[in-house]
């Protein structure tokens, strides 16, 4: 296969799966927004903890199994071996679906006392209910690492919107139904939270469908295989480090949410900490929506980059590496920049905050805004190294950073001057630690190793030059309509004016190459309409 055929296939990859999930965050706004409405500051609190949790038991069962999962299928399907990779896919739903019923029992059977263990002890109810899920994911992680192994993306970003849609059908439906018949906050938060679990199970009939039908289409092959012993030390060899170094990092994440709501009680009663930590989490929900893009780009170059480096194609892999590069930063710059000049409109907005709330979500967003280069930058630095079979190193520079992160958060929202703004601070230290130590790490054990940085640079200029453009039109509206126009126009007149600003910054600093537009669809197209 050609260099330019496997670049199309991480590049038409990643915008089927960032098509996806657009699409999934615009109805997870239309899901949290309400549900926020619905359940309170109180609730959606409840709703996080349980999601936090839940997302520790989820990284120890599939944030490292997927991945090695993907590789070892990428790498037995570039040497045409199917029957190698229907092994690796039976070895590896067995070891999947033993962690998510471990998972779901822990969730369920000890709700209560992991509620007590977060300082939430109305949590209960949204931890029991969520506990399936930990179940379904894994089921779905075998179907979406055997396409995901063969850069086949369109069923995980299929299978991404099916749940968004259900999740938003039945979760808003159960909590709205539990509020008014119960009137109850944390009944409220589990009815939400059902919509999450039928999400799950309908999403996985869905990927089953798909998987019995490319599986049995899949060309039959006699090569020798390896034996099911060796093949699972071969998936835990790679999975062990990765999901170390995720489940420790969300697992410092339920030490970071103890500390910091220990640190505000001493100073604030329950419900005023409940609150602060429901728009906490909100502004968390605003910040996760890019980073949520910058996943399809590392779902994609793992597999794409292990084929390259198997076929002894090094330069390929560099060229791959460095188009993911500039097309993180074309994502994460704009983003980090806009929500961190627009957090007072954009919380405002999708918070519905007024008054003090407002005040809070504002210096929330803001730090968290400036994060989200440097949470793209660790995600993507990353993915590099586990594709170059590296799956030691970041573990390692993601429990430093996670040190840092949680000394901070102590020091810092001890103090009642800082109060809860000490954890977003906390995240931002964070990830400019690891972001450092992944570069330096990347150019020390690469033999090739990409020009991040350079590569970064240019999207960050034209986001500056746009952030100004957005700040000014922003203020140029409130000065002349007043503060109590719409939101929407608050909103929407200076992202209008940013939009243009940004795309020509683009071209003229030329952020994104000539060739990176012949790897998309109608790319000729593309290029010619930015004069490239």
């Amino acid at each position: 296969m050609s260099d330019t055929t496997k670049k199309q296939n991480f590049l038409h990859g990643t915008m089927l799966l960032a098509a996806a999930t657009a699409i999934v965050k615009v109805i997870g706004a239309l899901y949290k927004i309400p549900l926020n409405a619905i359940i309170g500051e109180q609730g959606f609190g409840y709703y996080s903890t349980a999601y936090e949790i839940y997302t520790v038991l989820l990284m120890i069962s599939t944030a490292g199994l997927p991945v090695a999962m993907s590789r070892m299928i990428s790498q037995a399907s570039s040497l045409g071996n199917y029957r190698q990779v229907r092994k690796i896919y039976t070895v590896s739903r067995t070891i999947f679906l033993s962690l998510g019923l471990i998972g779901t029992l822990l969730m369920t059977v000890f709700c209560k006392q992991l509620a007590a263990f977060q300082e939430q002890p109305d949590a209960w109810a949204a931890i029991g209910t969520l506990g399936p899920c930990c179940f379904l994911i894994c089921l779905m992680s075998t179907y979406r690492g055997f396409f995901q192994g063969q850069s086949n993306m369109l069923p995980t970003s299929v299978s991404q919107v099916l749940e968004a849609v259900c999740k938003l059908i039945v979760g808003i439906a159960a909590a709205l139904l539990i509020k008014f018949y119960w009137d109850s906050i944390p009944l409220a938060a589990g009815g939400a939270i059902f919509g999450v679990t039928m999400s799950c199970l309908i999403s996985s009939f869905y990927l089953n469908r798909c998987f019995r039908k490319a599986f049995k289409a899949m060309p039959v092959s006699n090569e020798p295989v390896d034996s099911g012993k060796d093949i699972a030390k071969g998936l835990l060899a790679i999975a062990i480090p990765i999901t170390i170094g995720s489940a420790g990092l969300q697992i410092l994440t339920v030490l970071e949410t103890k500390i910091y709501m220990s640190q505000l009680l001493t100073f604030l009663t329950q419900d005023q900490a409940d609150t602060q930590k429901g728009i906490y989490n909100m502004t968390q929900t605003i910040f996760n929506m890019p980073c949520a893009f910058i996943t399809p780009i590392t779902i994609s170059i793992i597999p794409a980059i292990t084929a390259q480096i198997t076929s002894g194609d090094r330069k390929a892999a560099r060229i791959t590496e460095e188009s993911a590069v500039r097309v993180t930063g074309l994502i994460s710059a704009p983003c980090a920049v806009g929500l961190a000049v627009l957090a007072e409109p954009v919380t405002g907005l999708l918070g519905g905050y007024t008054g003090e709330k407002l005040v809070l979500s504002t210096s929330l967003m803001t730090v968290l805004g400036v994060c989200i280069v440097f949470n793209a930058l660790v995600l993507l630095t990353n993915a590099i190294m586990q594709a170059h079979g590296h799956v030691n190193l970041p573990v390692i520079n993601m429990f430093i950073g996670g040190a840092v992160k949680l000394v901070a958060v102590f020091i810092l929202t001890g103090n009642p001057n800082i109060g809860i703004l000490g954890t977003p601070i906390g995240s931002l230290l964070c990830y400019l630690c690891i972001t450092v130590l992944n570069l330096f790490t990347i150019k020390k054990v690469l033999p090739e190793a990409p020009a991040i940085v350079r590569n970064m640079l240019r999207s960050i200029g034209a986001a500056i030059l746009m952030g100004i453009a957005v700040f000014g039109s922003w203020y140029g509206v409130i000065t002349v309509l007043g503060r109590n126009v719409s939101r929407i126009i608050a909103c929407g007149a200076p992202i209008a004016v940013g939009v243009v600003v940004y795309v020509i910054a683009v071209i003229n600093l030329k952020a994104i190459t000539r060739e990176d537009c012949l790897l998309l669809p109608k790319g000729e197209k593309i290029a010619k309409f930015l004069h490239l």
